[in-house]
C-alpha cells in the first residue's frame, strides 16, 4: 500500500508526540518503505488537504501525524476521497491509532504495512448533528475536565491547579445529562456519559461524582490521561440513544476531545466512516 505511492504527510508540530526528531524518523521509514512523500502539510498552519487537492495532485496515501482532535479534522474532511488515509499516533492518547493499530508506535505501522500487513478500513463512528466521533463523545458539565488535560501538557503547576478547581466547580454546578431513549442509569442523571464507538454499536459508560472523594478520583483519572478509569456506570452498547439534560439547560460536548455548546437534548447514532482508513491490527 505504501510502495510507489504518492504519499501526504500531515503533522501538527503541537501535538504530543510530534518532535522534530519523531518526524524525522517517520520521513525516512516512509522513504525506505517506498513511498514517494510529495509533501508534508503543517496543520493547522495551512489547512487541512481536500479530496480535490489530492486527485489534482494524484495523491494515494495521506498520512496523519497528529493528536485526535486534528486527525478529527482531516478525516472527516476527506470523506468521499477515494485514496487511503493513515492515522499515526502523533498525539497524548492517539485513541483512533489504538483502534486502528493496538499500540504500535507509528515506525511499527509503516512497518507493518510495507510488510503487507494492512487492509483498508471503515470503522464505526458515532454520528450527531453536529458531526462525527471517530473515537468517542464525551456529554454532560465533565466535559470541563478536557482543560485539565490541555493544561497538564505544559509544565505549569498553577495552570493545573486552577483547571483541577475550574472542572471541580463546573461539575458540580453544571446541568447534568440522562439517557432518555432508551432509559437507562441514573434518574438523576451524570456528571459525563461517554459514548465510544466499537464494532457492534458504541457502548455507553456513566460517570458520576457523588461526593469530593468522587471528584478527586476522577481528576486522579484524567490526569492518567484515561478519562475512563474514572468511578462509572456500564450503561450498554447501543446503535441510537437520546442524551438530555433535564433541566433544560445547554448540553456540553467533546467530539474526539473538541468541546461546543450542544441543545438540552441530542440523538446519537452509530454509522461508518466515509472514508477508507489504514488498519493493521488483528480483526
Amino acid at each position: 500500500m505504501l510502495r510507489n505511492s504518492k504519499v501526504w504527510l500531515v503533522r501538527n508540530a503541537l501535538s504530543g508526540s510530534n518532535s522534530e526528531a519523531a518526524l524525522a524518523a517517520l520521513v525516512e521509514a516512509l522513504h525506505a518503505a517506498g513511498a514517494e512523500l510529495r509533501r508534508i502539510v503543517a496543520f493547522p498552519d495551512e489547512p487541512a488537504p481536500t479530496p480535490d487537492a489530492l486527485r489534482a495532485a494524484g495523491v494515494d496515501v495521506v498520512a496523519v501525524f497528529t493528536g485526535d482532535g486534528s486527525i478529527h479534522a482531516v478525516v472527516t474532511g476527506l470523506y468521499g476521497w477515494e485514496g487511503l488515509v493513515m492515522v499515526l499516533p502523533g498525539g497524548t492518547m492517539n485513541l483512533l491509532s489504538g483502534r486502528l493499530h493496538g499500540d504500535a508506535d507509528a515506525l511499527e505501522i509503516i512497518a507493518r504495512t510495507a510488510a503487507g500487513k494492512a487492509r483498508r478500513h471503515r470503522p464505526t463512528l458515532i454520528r450527531s448533528r453536529h458531526g462525527d466521533a471517530l473515537t468517542g463523545v464525551l456529554a454532560g458539565p465533565g466535559a470541563a475536565w478536557n482543560g485539565v488535560r490541555e493544561a497538564i501538557r505544559e509544565p505549569d503547576v498553577a495552570s493545573v491547579v486552577a483547571s483541577v478547581t475550574d472542572a471541580i466547580g463546573v461539575s458540580t454546578s453544571g446541568a447534568s445529562v440522562v439517557c432518555r431513549d432508551p432509559a437507562r442509569g441514573r434518574e438523576d442523571g451524570y456528571t459525563a456519559l461517554m459514548l465510544t464507538p466499537g464494532d457492534d454499536g458504541f457502548t455507553l459508560d456513566g460517570y458520576y461524582a457523588a461526593s469530593l472523594a468522587d471528584y478527586a478520583r476522577q481528576g486522579i483519572a484524567l490526569l492518567r490521561r484515561n478519562f475512563r478509569d474514572g468511578p462509572h456506570d456500564e450503561l450498554g452498547a447501543f446503535a441510537d440513544v437520546v442524551l438530555a439534560c433535564p433541566q433544560g439547560e445547554p448540553m456540553e460536548l467533546l467530539i474526539d476531545g473538541e468541546p461546543l455548546r450542544a441543545g438540552a437534548e441530542e440523538r446519537f447514532t452509530l454509522a461508518r466512516c466515509a472514508v477508507d482508513l489504514l488498519a493493521t491490527a488483528h480483526g
